[in-house]
């Protein structure tokens, strides 16, 4: 997990690149009876998932948050008498 926190943004976009790649042949290994170490794709979704939430950590410390602006007071409506 400490692997992926010290990387910058371009880092983690090359190796959440190369993870999807290796998780692709992985899965084209399983249909062809080629693979025979299951855990490795799991180990590999996980690997994807650490990676994308510190991609979104990272867009969130890097982009300020909006200003929000409060909602408009509702003023008393007066109803018309019949």
């Amino acid at each position: 997990m400490s692997e992926f926190k010290n990387k910058n943004a371009q880092e983690l976009t090359k190796t959440l690149y190369d993870k999807r790649v290796a998780l692709k042949n992985f899965r084209f290994g399983i249909a062809g009876s080629k693979v025979r170490n299951v855990k490795e794709g799991r180990e590999l979704k996980r690997d994807i998932a650490r990676i994308m939430t510190e991609l979104s950590a990272l867009a969130v410390t890097a982009t300020p948050a909006p200003k929000t602006k409060t909602a408009p007071k509702l003023s008393k409506i007066s109803k018309a008498k019949k």
